[in-house]
Order: C-alpha cells, then sequence, then structure tokens
C-alpha cells in the first residue's frame, strides 16, 4: 500500500477570520485514522485537536477548548470559524491506513503547515518625554516625542510626519549617552543684551553657546560687568519672552525603534523622536505619529500639536475666604490646548508662602487657615513647558470671621462695659447742662 500526506499552505489570516486546514492524501489502502495536532513549545509538544477513527466512524474532540470551534467538512479538513492569536503555529496531519498484504499492519504519515496569525494595533498614542519639564531661554534643549503602539503582531512600522510631510531621521539604535555628545549643533546667537540675560550667566558662559561668544565680541553692555553679581531681571521683561535662537539648517531629526514582546504574543512598539527644540519654529508645529502593519487596510495615526501655554484660568475656593479658612487656589485650564504637560509653579509675590517654602509645585496651591496678614497678597502661578512659560497672578482678599473674636477684649465682655460708662457719662453730662 502507498501513503502520500500534504496540507496546502495557508497565507497569514487576520485575527477573527475563519481558516480551513485542508490535508490532502493518496492512498489504495484502508483508512484507519486521520488525526489533527497542534505543536507547541517548539515542537516538544503535541496536542490532539481532532480525530476521525475509521474502525468505528467516531469524530470527536480531545481539546476542550477547540470544541464548538472545529467543523470536519471532509475526512481531511478541520475549520477554524474564528482564529485567535492563541492559535498561531505549527500543525500537523497525521494519516493511517492498513497495509494492503497483512490487513494488521498500519502504514503512518503525515504533512505540516503553519498558521501564521496576525493581530492590527489596538492602540496608538504620542507623547513627550520628560514631561512636565521647564522652559529654557539661555540653551538649547533636546526635545523628545514618544509613540507607543500596542496590540500588533508582528511589529507595526511606525514612523513620524511633520506637518504632513514625513520626517527624514538619522537612525539611533542605541539611547544617547548624553545630550552633550550627539547634540546637533550648538546654536548662535545674535542680539543679545543684558536686559534678556543674567549678567551672571554671561559671565561664567553657562548659556549654552558653545565656543560662540568666546569668539565674537562680548556685546556692549556685558564687558565691563562681567565680575558684578547677579542682577534681578524685571519680570514684565522676560515674560513670555522667546530666544532669538538662529539655527545654521533645518533640524535634524533622530529616530530609534523598539519593540517588546507581551504575554498575550502580541508586541508593544515604541519609536522614539528627538531633535533640538526651537520654540520659535516649533511652536504650534502639527507632528504625527503613523503605524503601517499588514493587518491593516490603511495606515493608522495618532496626533499632536506643540503649543506653549497660554492664558491660565486660576480659581479660588471659598470666592469670599474669611480668617481661618482653607483657601484653593487651582489651575483649571489654558485659553488653548496645551502640549506637553505643563510644569506649575506657585510664589508669593514678594515674600514666602504660607508654609515658609520659597515656591510650590503643582495644579493646585492649598493655604490652610488663612491669617488676616495675607488680606491683599498676591501670588503668582508660573506655567511653563518646553515651548514656553506664561505667568498669571491672584490677588487674595481675606474678610474677617464673625466666629473669631478679634481679641481679649470680647471674650471677658470688657469692651460692652466701656461703651456703657461712656453712655452714663453723655447722659449726666446732658442732665447737669439742661439744669445749669
Amino acid at each position: 500500500a502507498y501513503l502520500t500526506v500534504s496540507i496546502e499552505p495557508l497565507p497569514p489570516v487576520v485575527v477573527g477570520d475563519a481558516v480551513t486546514l485542508k490535508c490532502n492524501f493518496k492512498t489504495d489502502g484502508k483508512m484507519r485514522e486521520i488525526v489533527w495536532y497542534r505543536v507547541t513549545d517548539g515542537g516538544t509538544i503535541k496536542q490532539k485537536i481532532f480525530t476521525f477513527d475509521a474502525m468505528f466512524s467516531t469524530n470527536f474532540s480531545q481539546m476542550e477548548n477547540y470544541r464548538k470551534r472545529e467543523d470536519l467538512v471532509y475526512q481531511s479538513t478541520v475549520r477554524l470559524p474564528e482564529v485567535r492569536i492563541s492559535d498561531n503555529g505549527p500543525y500537523e496531519c497525521h494519516v493511517g491506513i492498513y497495509d494492503r498484504a497483512t490487513r494488521e499492519k498500519v502504514v503512518l504519515a503525515s504533512g505540516n503547515v503553519f498558521l501564521n496569525v496576525m493581530a492590527p494595533p489596538t492602540s496608538i498614542s504620542v507623547l513627550a518625554a520628560d514631561t512636565p519639564a521647564p522652559f529654557s531661554r539661555y540653551q538649547a534643549q533636546n526635545f523628545t516625542l514618544v509613540c507607543v503602539v500596542s496590540g500588533g503582531k508582528p511589529a507595526p512600522l511606525v514612523y513620524f510626519k511633520r506637518d504632513g510631510e514625513p520626517i527624514e531621521a538619522t537612525p539611533l539604535p542605541e539611547p544617547p549617552a548624553g545630550a552633550g555628545s550627539w547634540a546637533p549643533r550648538n546654536l548662535l546667537h545674535r542680539d543679545l543684551d543684558d536686559t534678556k540675560v543674567p549678567k551672571s550667566l554671561a559671565a561664567e558662559g553657562q548659556l549654552g553657546l558653545g565656543q560662540a561668544l568666546g569668539t565674537a565680541e562680548p556685546p556692549r553692555g556685558l564687558a565691563a560687568e562681567r565680575d558684578s553679581v547677579t542682577e534681578t531681571i524685571p519680570e514684565t521683561v522676560v515674560s513670555r519672552e522667546f530666544p532669538r535662537w538662529v539655527h545654521v539648517a533645518e533640524p535634524i531629526y533622530y529616530f530609534r525603534h523598539t519593540h517588546a514582546p507581551v504575554s498575550d504574543g502580541t508586541v508593544e512598539a515604541r519609536a522614539t523622536l528627538t531633535w533640538t527644540l526651537n520654540p520659535q519654529i516649533d511652536n504650534e508645529a502639527l507632528f504625527s505619529c503613523e503605524v503601517k502593519h499588514p493587518a491593516l487596510s490603511m495606515p493608522m495615526q495618532s496626533e499632536v500639536t506643540l503649543v506653549a501655554p497660554k492664558g491660565p484660568k486660576i480659581t479660588m475656593t471659598p470666592t469670599r475666604a474669611r480668617v481661618g479658612d482653607t483657601v484653593r487656589i487651582l489651575v483649571q485650564g489654558f485659553q488653548n490646548e496645551v502640549f506637553p504637560e505643563p510644569l506649575f509653579t506657585w510664589t508669593r509675590v514678594g515674600s514666602r508662602l504660607l508654609d515658609g517654602s520659597a515656591e510650590h509645585d503643582g495644579k493646585e496651591l492649598v493655604l490652610e487657615r488663612v491669617p488676616a496678614e495675607l488680606n491683599g497678597s498676591m501670588y503668582r502661578c508660573t506655567a511653563q513647558n518646553p515651548l514656553g512659560s506664561t505667568d498669571t497672578h491672584t490677588r487674595l482678599i481675606v474678610f474677617e470671621n464673625p466666629n473669631i473674636p478679634r481679641g481679649p477684649e470680647d471674650s471677658n465682655g470688657s469692651l460692652t462695659g466701656h461703651c456703657g460708662f461712656r453712655l452714663v457719662l453723655v447722659l449726666t453730662l446732658t442732665v447737669i447742662l439742661e439744669l445749669t
């Protein structure tokens, strides 16, 4: 007797598709059995998923999880109505026939096929690394966007666009050891004057300008006072003022792509785009992360617009604060959509905060049991991200609390006694004047 077995190859399938595994065989012997195996753990385990026993003419399943999922279309065909990621892997079809000569000997042959199950990404998001982060007027900053794609199998192709145009980026296989060793270039500087830069920074060379200032003639006003102490810059000058940075060429982008397997068989892909941020040209720039995947009919994308904070909206509760109340000052939002997440810093103008600290970080400032001395105090909230900063002020008005005594006179009633004495004295003087 002869027996040849083969399984038709399958193209990659998408999660949820119906798949038919067909085992073709030729023989001149009598059928004994057909057994389908699912191979796991690198071929060390073979799990029966379907058996056809010709001796008893019975069809049954040896795998509880596959019950109600296989459908015997023909003797050599098994159908999986809805494939899952867990169905991914090799399958084998074993066929046995009786030998025509002895009728007791069984001849066996098998075929195998690999079922490649793909899954489209289920989520995509773009976020900024190292947020919240401050804004710097005096030195260049590296900025990184991170695109996270989850739920895909195999790993997707991820790329970035700026204002709808693909970004040509330099591959960066390993994360940078330090910003100074791989920064695209130093920034040039012009129109520098002592209303924009603290003299101490200029004297110590902390402008982040490399050797640009060392080779050029120092601007007028800085040369004579390099050794002076730090000068306080008026807040009206530096508020929301962008630095005058000039790039010699278009930004140089660096791209890095990694992926990590997940326990459910999918892959989480992370793509990072890093460049030297220039608030003048990057503010309100639209960046998008796009994903191509064989299980997707069209690219999947997520986009963000880089925007500096503008016009914080501050609320104070209670709106009419009294002595002894707990006052909460909260930033509820902005006049615009801000990205990346801002950093909030609270200060009290001309003095320290109620707890004695110079500043407080966070979206909310809480003043516990405010005293009357805080009446009229001004609080400043600085909101900043790598693209810019803005200040908003609010004044605290504290009203008297009738439930709190103003002093010891109210508690012992002496003030009331004085008022009664003065009233009696006025009446006595009136009577004496009338008699005279």
